[in-house]
């Protein structure tokens, strides 16, 4: 254990040492944007000590600085409590990260719960405060006891500092808990869904609707995710009473905290630790059948994980079920969504949910829904009971396993599961649910082994306009197909084309010139690129971005563009492209292409070589970044290297006669008009092979006889 340093312990007010790369992540820029800002602000704050050649600034002038500027994308409320939790690094070396989360939640939870400072007094008076508040250890004591003497005031200082910048203490615990992978507490998140998720369960669950005063239960709760996310989701006020458990004794006390610094009285709230008698790890004697249940079944290798075992597990939360109340359960796809060996032990069980009139959805998630474990394919089904006499008899199935885990898609899977819910489970004819049909349950309880994945579309999809346009839509490309062969034909592209290439004859030797020489002759410019937040980009801006994956040909011209509003406001000073410019790059390799229509912003590290065409001798501009492209070629970078054997203002280029550059420029002009029409008839039949084959797949679209066709049957 290495001693900490002094400067870590320090109560707030004093510095706390951060890099230039630390005041950008704090800022959230890049980190060039705080070396401009320490040349072009003279009131930047100074280094007050450097490391290693490495300048350190003082933490909270820098926080200081940039809540009185209003530079940076951070938000006000949020740079106080970046640096807070940026501290908590110092503390790395001093305790183990679990131990540290524990210790830093649990004097939060003590502030709250007395509503007076940790720090108040000394170590031993918050400890006496702790004994006396937790007579029975069961959420804080222990944690700080655990706590070095001599490292218990800052801490509780800290604990202070990042409570004062939060709105309320909940606030600054879940900072601290969002802090746990940083701090490398990973088996305090390791079995957490994405934060996305977690509220996306919650919502799926119905809690918000629950009546107030309702009973819920979150068995393997684990850190407490998705009982944090049912608390954010239910009414103010709901009085609602949260049951949880865990195998883990620390992992359960971490959630009694949480929950009670949430304002969750102790008469409302049960977190048990360790099996019961039911296996469910879930204490549910006291309270009677809980409304609702949010299950996420515990992660077993794929090696040893079993569909039957996991299967008893949702068997097992089913049967706290009363009428009326449902469940959603997260858990592995091989058990609840994959197809099963036919009517093994797995495969009966599965299908009982269906034929009991139990499962209402089953939901198929990509990989990447618990970070921790990216290889790892999720489901979520969402059940009921319901007395026999209700049942509908149908089955909601939704495939986002190739989806993106956005809000977007989140909010929209939510809001089916709520309509289906409150149709009665079953189907609302105002509604259509996304990436998803509704099936009649005996369909799949009659289909042994078979997997609860979606195998058609449903009718909203059959008849959207996407779909009901397609015909027309490949009509338009056929007809624009044939016009720009015609348009070739008229204009002569279908002849042979001619370079008239030769040898240069030896009387004429080639004279060569650099960049950096014709921008010294005035004959070119140069001009920078912009620094643009990529939080500023989309496809559907006004103009068009041209940064170094445009100018390698790695990203399509114009994917990427930048709004009007956003560019004349936070980026003032920015200039757009002049039709001929040349933008050039040489990161991550050279590249160099001529913007023919302007209006265009570069972005860095590409910039800009403008022609001057008032110049005695103008440069060409398709010439010039041929012979660019031939010259960086002629000095590769090295496999490894970081930087160009050369500058751009170093190229040897040749050095053209004016008669013999326009010839060329002439030639390129004809080449890239020939190129530009391939790519787009290729474009045409590239979407023309995708939009048959999508419609025949999904089983809109069939292919008719071809009346000009000499193979067509009489």
């Amino acid at each position: 254990m290495h001693a900490i340093d002094d400067a870590a312990l320090r109560l707030p007010g004093a510095a706390w040492r951060i890099t230039s790369s630390e005041v950008a992540a704090l800022a959230r820029v890049k980190r060039p944007v705080v070396t401009n800002w320490a040349r072009r602000h003279p009131d930047f704050p100074a280094p007050i000590v450097y490391e290693n050649g490495r300048p350190l600034f003082d933490g909270y002038e820098v926080t200081d600085w940039l809540l009185d500027t209003g530079r940076g994308n951070a938000g006000q409320d949020d740079l106080r409590a970046e640096l807070t939790l940026h501290s908590l690094n110092a503390w790395r070396d001093t305790m183990p990260a679990a131990a540290l989360v524990a210790a830093l939640s649990a004097l939060i939870c003590l502030r709250q719960q007395l509503d007076r400072p940790a720090a108040e007094g000394t170590w031993q008076d918050a400890l006496d405060r702790a004994a006396h508040l937790d007579t029975d250890d069961a959420f804080l004591l222990t944690e700080l006891r655990a706590v070095p003497p001599e490292l218990g005031p800052a801490l509780a200082a800290l604990a202070d500092d990042l409570t004062d910048a939060a709105y309320n203490p909940a606030e600054a615990f879940e900072w601290v808990m969002d802090a746990r992978r940083r701090l490398g507490a990973h088996d305090l998140a390791a079995d957490s869904p994405a934060p996305a998720l977690a509220k996306a369960l919650a919502r799926i669950a119905g809690v918000a609707t629950l009546e107030a005063g309702g009973v819920v239960a979150v068995p393997h709760v684990r850190a407490g995710d998705l009982l944090a996310a049912l608390h954010d989701e239910a009414a103010p006020e709901s009085g609602h009473t949260f049951l949880a458990a865990d195998a883990d004794a620390g992992l359960a006390r971490l959630t009694r905290r949480r929950m009670l610094v949430r304002g969750v009285y102790e008469f409302q709230l049960d977190v048990a630790d360790g099996p019961d008698r039911s296996g469910m790890d879930l204490a549910v004697d006291d309270f009677g059948d809980p409304e609702l249940l949010l299950c996420a079944l515990p992660y077993e290798f794929a090696e040893t994980r079993d569909p039957r075992t996991a299967l008893e597990r949702v068997q097992a939360c089913t049967d706290l079920l009363a009428n009326g109340s449902s469940a959603v359960i997260l858990g592995p796809a091989d058990a609840l969504i994959d197809s099963l060996p036919q009517r093994g032990a797995a495969d009966l069980l599965r299908r009982s949910f269906l034929t009991e009139g139990l499962l209402k959805a089953a939901v198929s998630l990509p990989e990447g829904a618990l970070p921790y474990r990216p290889g790892y394919r999720t489901a979520i089904w969402v059940l009921s009971r319901t007395p026999r006499d209700e049942r509908r008899g149908r089955v909601l199935l939704t495939d986002l396993s190739a989806q993106p885990l956005t809000a977007s898609v989140l909010d929209d899977l939510a809001e089916d599961i709520a309509i289906w819910r409150g149709a009665g489970w079953t189907t609302d004819p105002r509604h259509e649910p996304r990436h998803g049909a509704v099936l009649h349950a005996t369909v799949l309880a009659e289909r042994p082994g078979a997997a609860f994945t979606p195998r058609h579309l449903s009718d909203a999809d059959r008849y959207s306009r996407t779909v009901t346009e397609r015909p027309a839509r490949i009509s338009e490309l056929e007809v624009r197909l044939e016009t720009l062969t015609e348009q070739a034909r008229h204009d002569g592209d279908n002849r042979s084309l001619r370079t008239h290439a030769t040898l240069r004859p030896e009387d004429k030797p080639a004279r060569r010139t650099t960049v950096g020489h014709l921008l010294k002759s005035r004959r070119l410019r140069k001009l920078p690129g912009h620094r643009i937040a990529a939080a500023h980009l989309s496809s559907k801006g006004h103009y068009p971005v041209l940064g170094p994956d445009e100018v390698i040909g790695a990203a399509p011209i114009g994917a990427r563009r930048i709004d009007r509003e956003i560019l004349f406001t936070a980026y003032e000073h920015a200039v757009f492209t002049e039709p001929g410019d040349i933008v050039v790059t040489a990161n991550p390799r050279f590249g160099a292409i001529v913007d023919e229509e302007g209006l265009s912003v570069v972005v860095y590290p590409a910039r800009v070589l403008r022609v001057r065409p008032e110049a005695v001798r103008p440069v060409q501009p398709r010439v010039l970044a041929a012979l660019l492209r031939a010259a960086a070629a002629e000095h590769p970078r090295a496999a490894g290297a970081i930087r160009a054997p050369r500058r751009i203002e170093d190229f040897a280029i040749l050095e053209l006669e004016p008669e013999e550059a326009q010839r060329y420029e002439d030639l390129l002009t004809q080449i890239a008009r020939r190129s530009a029409a391939l790519r787009e008839q290729t474009t045409i039949l590239e979407d023309l092979t995708r939009l048959t084959a999508a419609g025949l797949q999904d089983g809109t679209l069939a292919i008719a006889p071809d009346p000009t066709s000499p193979h067509r049957r009489t």
